[in-house]
């Protein structure tokens, strides 16, 4: 069973046209402008590091309670929806949805692709009922902004399932002492059959509901067993399988 949540809904007003077209071509202009990391700038596989601002790491954003001066708890990444609206993070980060906004792309204080509010949020009834940390990964749903939805102003993450058992993921998230996301590649191992592990350092708390992502796409966020780790060595994720597909697949047409 599938729990969707509605939050304060400001409606969905049609922007004009001319609006909407402005402010996806600034954000591109502003994504081709960032400067791509080389590959000396991408950490060896097991090392933590700052990630540099690029197209990627603008899809991946800090949740904030209330707004920037709120601090930072938890981390999400845009996913590709037919509305353009939907971020996926840890179930356990969405237990105050009404108070909870996203800055993508934040770094240094700054939200350069604005803060979205969210409307609605998917989680498993497994997680509502008992937090089963099998389900820890939930779909939500931000409102427009300026006329435009997120996945046009920053693009977003494809959702894949099935994953060999030691696949190499790339993790991305913001720590809550830190201003800026680190980057974290590694391969990963099966804990259990419903529970993936990645060694990497420093991921500590701020960090759950970081995506897991393979070749571009999200294939987990950091959370599940032990909340997503009780020590910044060790992350875990929850196996992404047909529960979270369906997941996602109702969070992207139940959107608006």
């Amino acid at each position: 069973m599938i729990q969707r949540i509605l939050l304060r809904q400001a409606g969905r007003p049609r922007a004009r046209r001319a609006s909407r077209i402005l402010l996806a071509v600034a954000a591109m202009a502003a994504l081709l402008s960032v400067d791509m990391p080389s590959a000396a700038a991408v950490p060896p596989l097991g090392v933590t590091a700052t990630a540099l601002p690029d197209a990627t790491v603008a899809r991946v954003g800090a949740l904030f309670a209330g707004g920037l001066d709120g601090g930072h708890f938890c981390t999400a990444a845009v996913v590709h929806s037919a509305d353009r609206d939907v971020i996926a993070t840890a179930a356990h980060c969405l237990d105050h949805p009404d108070t909870t906004v996203f800055a993508p792309g934040y770094r240094d204080g700054k939200a350069p692709y604005g803060v979205w509010r969210l409307t609605g949020v998917d989680v498993a009834g497994d997680w509502t009922d008992g937090k089963d940390p099998d389900d820890d990964i939930a779909f939500a749903t931000v409102a427009p902004s300026d006329g435009a939805q997120i996945e046009d102003v920053v693009g977003g993450f494809p959702v894949v399932t099935d994953q060999p058992d030691d696949v190499t993921v790339t993790i991305l998230g913001y720590p809550s002492t830190l201003d800026a996301p680190l980057r974290c590649s590694n391969a990963t191992s099966l804990f259990s059959e419903t529970q993936r592990r990645i060694d990497c350092p420093d991921l500590s708390g701020g960090t759950s509901g970081s995506p897991w992502l393979v070749d571009g796409a999200l294939a987990g966020v950091l959370g599940g067993y032990e909340g997503g780790g009780t020590v910044p060595e060790v992350s875990y994720s929850a196996v992404m399988g047909d529960q979270a597909l369906e997941l996602y697949r109702e969070a992207a047409v139940s959107a608006g």
